[in-house]
């Protein structure tokens, strides 16, 4: 019995005129100093402020073309301002140890004991040299243990 195709329905277009977008809107290299997006913030050591969300939306290449509609495509960038910024919280020594210590679980085999460099695949549950006894790089374990000091891996 033939399979029956499910019918397509056509996306609906979602358009609504600049003049009535919610946020102001940019084109690229149009955007006036002080807005950026959240990489450029990354870049800058900061992190957007806990109650401030985006003031502007940097428009997406497509919507260039088309300057009296406002850009409602997922590529779009949102523009937060620089002022109101904080920079990076640092983890504490804790919270750090709490990371190493579950890349460690991820990392090391349950057969032999090694940790390496990558996390090893959950379906093996071991390295591929205890799974089928493929020779592993030594380059890729951590052979010597860390100094006392400091046993971080990151």
């Amino acid at each position: 019995m033939p399979r029956l195709r499910k019918k397509r329905r056509r996306r609906e277009v979602n358009r609504v005129p600049r003049w009535d977008a919610a946020l102001p809107e940019y084109d690229r290299n149009t955007v006036p100093d002080g807005l950026v997006t959240r990489r450029q913030l990354r870049e800058m050591g900061l992190s957007p402020g806990s109650n401030c969300g985006p003031v502007a939306i940097l428009r997406c290449k497509l919507c260039a073309t088309r300057p009296q509609w406002s850009c409602t495509h997922p590529t779009r960038g949102f523009l937060l301002r620089v002022d109101f910024a904080k920079p990076k919280r640092v983890p504490t020594l804790a919270q750090e140890r709490a990371l190493d210590q579950a890349m460690a679980a991820r990392q090391t085999c349950g057969e032999c004991g090694r940790r390496f460099y990558i996390c090893l695949s959950k379906k093996l549950g071991c390295c591929l040299e205890c799974f089928d006894g493929t020779p592993v790089d030594p380059s890729s374990c951590m052979t010597a243990p860390a100094p006392a000091t400091h046993r971080l891996a990151a």
